[in-house]
């Protein structure tokens, strides 16, 4: 049996990237024989500058996309990270023991959020990638679902279990398997071919939300950036066009197809008729999962309800791990 975690922070909104790079596959994955757990890490939000008094409502919003988008509590167990965060926060503190000042020095996420501030960025930011170990290997987790941008910190995830059971003599964590799914598991900004689609970018204009109305996605696929050349005859022909070749990438991933299928299909086609076409597909994808967001955040008890389950069930796996963890490493009591 594969035992699958992943998880998104609560921070701003999900968008189309999240969607087609995370949450689609992770509604594939269950079933199977696969157990999977989806996490709302709130703990690694507070690592950025944040709103407090929003945090609880994000939390709910993330859980809500999460079950529109088709993930089922009934196969798949949907918690708050912090709801467990006694285990999280005490397992990452002994694990961050053995984990090398100089492997977090080459994070790259850590360098790409503390910019030119590095040295006023603050100690959870930079152990982020501590917390994210503890994270999975507090659940035994198999398989973990990651994006380009994670694969770092999965490797040292599997460093410390590595390290962890050569210490204590036992090969007792499991040593986590990525797992990287699907074409379009970068979807770039509307507005830039060249960087990532951001749920923190500046610009609402650079995603689609998935709280965003008919109106606003046509609008806002109408606006993307893109070149004036037609669209290319073969796919070798997005070669350096980055804005064309990532709204032929959304719409493969959406229909389900491949990008040589679609540009068989609008080949030597403009902009402007592509595009109708792109927001009609759009629109017929997201706009289920964000009527089904709004009924669910009408009701948010029936969520806490949910995550409230979800916590129960990951504290159940949690803690016998952590048990053994202390026993391991000689605590009295443990």
């Amino acid at each position: 049996m594969k035992r699958i975690l992943s998880g998104m922070q609560p921070t701003n909104r999900l968008q189309l990237g999240n969607y087609l790079g995370a949450l689609r596959n992770w509604v594939d994955l269950q079933g199977n024989g696969n157990q999977c757990l989806y996490c709302v890490v709130d703990m690694h939000a507070i690592t950025m500058p944040y709103d407090a008094a929003q945090l609880a409502t994000s939390t709910r919003e993330v859980t809500a996309a999460y079950l529109a988008a088709g993930v089922d509590p009934k196969h798949s167990s949907i918690f708050a990270q912090s709801a467990v965060g006694d285990l999280h926060a005490e397992l990452m503190w002994y694990i961050a023991t053995m984990t090398q000042i100089g492997k977090l020095d080459r994070m790259t996420q850590f360098k790409d959020k503390a910019g030119k501030n590095a040295e006023k960025a603050g100690l959870g930011l930079y152990a982020y990638p501590v917390l994210m170990a503890a994270d999975i290997l507090l659940y035994q987790a198999t398989h973990v679902p990651v994006g380009e941008d994670q694969k770092q910190h999965l490797e040292l995830t599997r460093d410390v279990a590595a390290t962890f059971n050569h210490r204590y003599g036992k090969e007792f964590f499991t040593i986590p398997e990525p797992m990287i799914m699907g074409e379009a598991t970068r979807v770039m900004s509307l507005r830039d071919g060249t960087q990532k689609m951001s749920k923190s970018a500046e610009s609402d204009m650079s995603r689609i939300n998935l709280t965003d109305t008919a109106e606003v996605i046509a609008d806002k696929i109408k606006r993307a950036k893109t070149d004036p050349l037609p669209l290319p005859e073969t796919v070798d022909g997005l070669k350096d066009r980055p804005e064309a070749d990532n709204l032929i990438t959304i719409y493969a991933a959406l229909s389900g197809t491949t990008k040589a299928a679609v540009i068989a299909e609008f080949a030597g086609k403009q902009f402007s008729e592509f595009k109708p076409k792109l927001s009609d597909l759009t629109v017929a994808k997201i706009g289920p999962i964000t009527e089904k967001m709004r009924h669910l955040l009408a009701e948010p008890k029936e969520i806490d309800v949910i995550l409230e389950a979800g916590a129960e069930k990951a504290r159940s796996i949690a803690a016998p791990t952590l048990k053994e963890v202390k026993q391991l490493m000689g605590f009295w009591k443990a």
